[in-house]
């Protein structure tokens, strides 16, 4: 099996499932392994920090229950910036950084660090998009009755959005695998590496297809998943 994909403790499963004399098989299987790792960590750590960040945008915003003019401002232009910068351009701004906290930046679990910087803005965008979706007289009827700022976005907000939230989580695993191919072209591990280091440069067309169909797999099922889980979400309300 190539070195790229050699350090993972998964390869030994996948040789002795495969055979390690058919390294392509193996290596496709382990390399999709290491994109929804990927993507799952990143998922859910961007969305440890962009929910609450996009319920502050939200309720911040003039006119709302916390409103807050500079500091709105100021937390939608951090979100602007972040989300300006290509993210080939991000990852190598982040070598450092994620050097610093790994102490490579290149592995899968490197690749870690600058897919769930550059998705954190996007979540936030995605949930601020969500709830300013919610009829503005749910929240006056909140207030009405003497609901506290967190009762308003744990009762009233979050779960009114909650499908919206669903689908956004599902939009974001499926820009995170997009991002994750990228970031094999430095090295980053997963479908990306494959494809680019032995599909590419090595002119290995069975590879680059093969992760190509597999990419387009995996985002079919992202999508079909999040719309099955909004739509029963939804369903529950009727």
């Amino acid at each position: 099996m190539p070195d790229f994909f050699a350090a993972s403790g998964m390869e030994m499963f996948f040789t002795t499932f495969l055979g390690a004399h058919d390294w392509v098989p193996a290596s496709l299987l382990l390399a999709t392994w290491e994109t929804i790792y990927m993507v799952a960590i990143s998922t859910f750590l961007s969305y440890v920090v962009g929910l609450p960040l996009g319920v502050i945008l939200v309720t911040t915003f003039k006119g709302h229950i916390l409103e807050n003019q500079p500091l709105h401002q100021v937390l939608g232009s951090i979100v602007n910036a972040v989300r300006s910068v290509p993210f080939i351009i991000f990852l190598i701004l982040l070598i450092p950084l994620t050097r610093l906290l790994v102490g490579t930046y290149i592995g899968t679990v490197a690749s870690i660090v600058p897919l769930t910087l550059a998705a954190i803005p996007f979540v936030a965008r995605l949930v601020e998009t969500s709830l300013k979706e919610i009829e503005w007289g749910l929240v006056e009827a909140a207030l009405s009755m003497g609901a506290s700022a967190w009762q308003i976005i744990s009762k009233v907000l979050l779960p009114e959005a909650k499908p919206a939230l669903l689908l956004g989580v599902a939009i974001t695993a499926i820009n995170l695998v997009g991002y994750s191919a990228m970031a094999g072209i430095v090295g980053g591990g997963g479908l990306g590496t494959l494809a680019y280091f032995y599909g590419y440069q090595r002119y290995q067309v069975v590879v680059m297809w093969s992760s190509v169909v597999v990419l387009v797999v995996l985002v079919q099922g992202m999508q079909m998943l999040g719309d099955s889980l909004a739509a029963k979400v939804v369903n529950k309300r009727r």
